[in-house]
C-alpha cells in the first residue's frame, strides 16, 4: 500500500468513525423523544378519559377524540372505572387528543381542551390550547360560520415536557370548568381563561 492511499485510508478510517458516533448519538436522541411522546400520550389519553367520566356524574356530556375505545380495555362489568391500556398501540404516533363539550347550553358546544404534537425549528414540541365558541356570523359566500377563540394552556418541547406542569394547569383549567357547569356560568370559564392564559388564534367553522 503506498503512503499516499494509507493516509486516504486512515482520513476516511477517522471520518467513518465520526459518522458512527453521530449515528449513535441521534439514534438515542430519537428513541428517548419516542419514549417521551408515548409517555406523554398515555399519561394524557388516561388524564382525558378520568375527567371526562368526572363530568359525567354531574349530567355533563363530552366525547373524546380519538375514541377512548382506540386506547383502553375494559373486562365485562368494569366499564368506566376499570381498565387497561391496549398494548397494540403505537402511541407515538398519536399527535392529537381532545376532549370536547356537547353541552347545548350558552353556547358552549365545541367548548373543548386539545393537545397536540407538531414541530418548530426542526424540534418536537407539544401544546394544549382550550377553544371555545365566541358566536356565529354570517358571510355572504359561506353562510353562517360559528367563530372560536383559543387560549394556550401548555406548550414546551418534547423532551422537556413536565408531566408535573402539564398536570398543574389541566387541574386549573378543569377546576374553572367544571365550576362554571355547577353555577350554570359560562362566563366562570372563559373570564378565569382570559385572565390567567395567552390568546391563540381565532377561526371558524
Amino acid at each position: 500500500m503506498t503512503p499516499e492511499k494509507a493516509g486516504k485510508e486512515d482520513w476516511f478510517s477517522k471520518l467513518d468513525a465520526e459518522l458512527e458516533r453521530k449515528t449513535m448519538a441521534v439514534s438515542r436522541d430519537r428513541d428517548e423523544l419516542h419514549m417521551q411522546k408515548t409517555r406523554v400520550n398515555k399519561m394524557l389519553i388516561e388524564d382525558l378519559w378520568n375527567i371526562m367520566n368526572r363530568f359525567g356524574k354531574i349530567g355533563v356530556n363530552m366525547i373524546m377524540e380519538p375514541t377512548y375505545s382506540s386506547f383502553m380495555s375494559f373486562e365485562k362489568d368494569t366499564y368506566p372505572e376499570k381498565y387497561t391500556l391496549r398494548s397494540d398501540v403505537d402511541y407515538e404516533v398519536v399527535n392529537n387528543l381532545q376532549l370536547i363539550d356537547r353541552s347545548q347550553v350558552q353556547g358552549r358546544m365545541g367548548d373543548s381542551l386539545k393537545i397536540w404534537h407538531y414541530m418548530a425549528d426542526a424540534s418536537p414540541r407539544v401544546r394544549v390550547v382550550f377553544d371555545y365558541c365566541e358566536g356565529e356570523h354570517y358571510y355572504k359566500y359561506a353562510g353562517w360560520k360559528r367563530i372560536f377563540g383559543q387560549f394556550v394552556v401548555y406548550d414546551a418541547a418534547l423532551s422537556d415536557a413536565d408531566g408535573d406542569r402539564i398536570h398543574e394547569v389541566l387541574r386549573d383549567v378543569v377546576l374553572a370548568w367544571y365550576e362554571s357547569h355547577l353555577r350554570n356560568n359560562r362566563d366562570i370559564l372563559i373570564n378565569h381563561l382570559k385572565e390567567n392564559y395567552e390568546k391563540g388564534e381565532t377561526f371558524t367553522e
